[in-house]
């Protein structure tokens, strides 16, 4: 390596340019940096949404680094292999990236941090995806948090470092190599044509994340407590989509809401508390990743669900047909927009692992290919809050009723009018937008009729779902 080879500043889940400390280490080194995308062995396994929306972030950075002089080189590979390729192609010494905590980036990121020294390449990895590294959070006794109250207090007065500016200049090589582009990979191929309804729901890139989180510190913030439950209310910061890409830094929104906090917001701290609980996914997921695979409690594995995605009562939950309005308009507005209101998630959920006693890795296998704002680490332990098995989990006998909920978190009925067109003499374009969102296969159109009865019977689900969690003698 030279004083002056360039860096390889490898982008993955961390699509911005500010408070990026890999990029902006890169920037301050005096080199050359290459900006790089690979589609990689991560990227070709994902669900079909966050394979779409991920594609469309990285073509939004590429814009943003083609506006200040650099470019984003494209690959589609395995990492280790695309990355020696440039190595050899650019005369690079160094390779940069922020760090990531799910099992498979870590094996994979473990694997070529020792290719890299080997070959007497230096491999530095930065913080960047959380706010607080999984191993410093620590009990009293040495552990790591398995609650997320106590969680919360060791955090929430941590000094969280200062945002980092975009860089003012990224030096370019003076040879670029060759880019292969994004729209070739095709990334939405799956969605078919859902591609193209959801696209008029998301909010793609730094920009549109920065934008979101200032409308919704100046409209909805002071109200947030109370409103965040009320699905038919726009009244949520909807940040999870950019955070899932790293179109915005979880810094940048805690300092934020740190300043209305203090200024006197109501809500704000409850919102804080939220991006606190996203932590605690990604604190859970490092220190026992075996919660992404199977249940994070003892005992569960005889548990009686059943893993049968072929029942009919399932394949109506998926596709928004089981007859109980507040699950169908969850699963509707997933369709149309990508992203669930988190209440209608824990209904949706609720009804699936405990109503229908269907396994919660058919749901979060479901969500994980239906998702823009998928998370690996927030919808494995949201699912297993749900159906009891994680932790902090909701008592077993904690069965919400989709109707009564209806009631309390959505009065007037709105949520249920925007997705679920049958039966009104006028439904909205949000409820018709799911007839051309699913896929034709399905056989669904405008003139369907809605279910005249449950798939599953709320009473009966809830008596059935009672014997079998207390037969656990829990």
């Amino acid at each position: 390596m030279t004083d002056n080879s360039p860096i390889l500043m490898w982008f993955r889940r961390d699509l911005r340019l500010s408070d990026h400390p890999a990029l902006d280490a890169a920037a301050r080194a005096g080199r050359p940096v290459v900006p790089v995308f690979i589609h990689d062995e991560g990227v070709e396994t994902l669900g079909a949404a966050p394979k779409w929306r991920l594609g469309l972030s990285a073509a939004d950075l590429a814009d943003r680094l083609k506006a200040r002089g650099s470019r984003l080189i494209c690959r589609r590979g395995q990492a280790l292999e695309v990355l020696q390729s440039l190595l050899a192609e650019t005369g690079a010494g160094s390779v940069f990236w922020s760090r990531l905590y799910d099992p498979d980036s870590k094996v994979r990121d473990t694997a070529i941090k020792a290719a890299m020294k080997a070959q007497g390449i230096e491999a530095r990895s930065f913080p960047g995806h959380v706010m607080f590294e999984p191993w410093t959070v620590e009990t009293g006794s040495g552990g790591f948090y398995k609650v997320y109250s106590p969680f919360w207090r060791a955090v929430k007065d941590r000094d969280v470092p200062a945002s980092l500016p975009a860089p003012g200049r990224i030096p370019a090589p003076a040879y670029w190599p060759q880019s292969e582009a994004v729209a070739d990979w095709n990334m939405g191929a799956a969605m078919q044509r859902g591609a193209r309804i959801v696209a008029r729901h998301v909010a793609v890139g730094e920009e549109a994340a920065t934008g979101r989180l200032a409308d919704f510190l100046d409209r909805k913030v002071a109200d947030y407590k109370a409103a965040r439950d009320m699905p038919g209310m726009d009244a949520t910061s909807r940040l999870s989509e950019n955070l899932t890409y790293g179109e915005i830094s979880p810094a940048t929104i805690w300092h934020a809401g740190q300043r209305v906090l203090h200024e006197g917001a109501r809500g704000a701290e409850h919102f804080l508390k939220e991006l606190v609980w996203r932590e605690f996914a990604w604190h859970l997921m490092h220190h026992s990743p075996h919660i992404a695979t199977g249940n994070w409690r003892e005992g569960w594995d005889g548990f009686p669900w059943s893993e049968d995605e072929a029942r009919p009562e399932v394949t109506a939950w998926k596709r928004g047909r089981t007859g109980v309005e507040f699950v169908d308009a969850a699963m509707r507005e997933m369709y149309v927009t990508g992203t669930m209101h988190n209440r209608a998630r824990m209904i949706a959920a609720s009804y699936l692992t405990k109503h229908m006693m269907a396994h919660w890795k058919i749901g979060m296998r479901w969500f994980a290919d239906c998702l823009v704002d998928w998370d690996p680490a927030a919808n494995a332990m949201g699912w297993q809050w749900v159906a009891g098995s994680g932790p902090d989990a909701a008592p077993y006998f904690r069965i919400f009723n989709p109707d009564t909920q209806l009631l309390r978190f959505d009065p007037d009925r709105a949520y249920a009018r925007a997705w679920i067109a049958e039966g009104q003499a006028r439904p909205p374009a949000t409820a018709l937008s799911y007839f051309e969102a699913v896929p034709e296969r399905w056989g669904l159109s405008t003139g369907a009729a809605y279910p005249d009865r449950p798939v599953v019977d709320l009473k009966a689900g809830r008596e059935r779902a009672l014997a079998a969690y207390e037969g656990r003698s829990l």
